[in-house]
């Protein structure tokens, strides 16, 4: 239900891969009435693209065929009412499924670092989010996209229980992978995210942080709804 009580604000979530930020941010957008955008999505979307269009080869990206098909890709959401959420789609077609393969997860953080992707995902991102009711889930949202977001939340959690969140997720739909690949996965995407020179991941100053290792996704939300009540008054 759709608060009306509250003030409409950005709320920023920032964090480490497989954190849950997705599945924390959908559920708040649900229970705000918000706009959920998800621009980890958008990333991935871009990366499939350049993987099915030979900009990406054995696991070398090259960074001007990347950025020369950026003119070709146009990216929107649309509600799927039977996941009761949103599908992420690029040039008319739904790549929800494929986005989420360990193919696009080894190569993402390498694609997201190519400063002309960033310049068009991060102004999408904006005009997005310009009349504020949105939540936002990526690497740099409370620090480059919305530094001026009322709430900003930083997301961890420890990388091994990362990992087998990931690989439940995958097996799930019937991807063989090992849980010690998808661990080494994480935990370089983590290196990757940190150390790249264009936005990397970092905690913003005015961030919460919020360490779900050993939370519900009930404690979560319990957790969130005390701090949404102090910044945007009760829902």
């Amino acid at each position: 239900m759709e608060c009306s009580k509250a003030k409409k604000i950005v709320i920023a979530i920032d964090g480490f891969s497989s954190c849950g930020k997705s599945t924390f941010a959908k559920a708040i957008a649900a229970r705000l009435g918000y706009i959920f955008i998800d621009t980890g999505a958008m990333y991935r979307a871009v990366t499939l693209y350049a993987l099915e269009h030979g900009a990406i080869e054995a696991g070398t990206v090259d960074e001007e065929r990347v950025a020369a098909l950026l003119d070709e890709i146009s990216i929107a959401f649309r509600f799927n009412p039977e996941r009761g959420a949103s599908d992420i789609y690029v040039n008319g077609t739904c790549v929800e499924g494929r986005i989420r393969s360990i193919e696009v997860s080894s190569c993402v953080s390498r694609v997201s670092s190519i400063r002309p992707v960033r310049e068009k995902l991060v102004a999408m991102q904006q005009a997005m989010g310009r009349d504020r009711g949105v939540v936002m889930d990526g690497r740099d949202i409370g620090t480059v996209v919305f530094p001026d977001a009322e709430l900003k939340i930083f997301m961890t959690a420890d990388p091994a229980v990362r990992a087998r969140r990931r690989y439940d997720e995958l097996h799930a739909k019937g991807e063989e992978v090992s849980l010690a690949q998808i661990e080494e996965n994480v935990r370089s995407r983590d290196r990757a995210d940190m150390t790249r020179a264009i936005s990397p991941l970092r905690q913003a100053d005015d961030a919460i942080v919020l360490d779900n290792s050993r939370m519900s996704v009930e404690e979560q939300m319990e957790w969130f709804r005390e701090r949404f009540d102090r910044i945007a008054g009760t829902c």
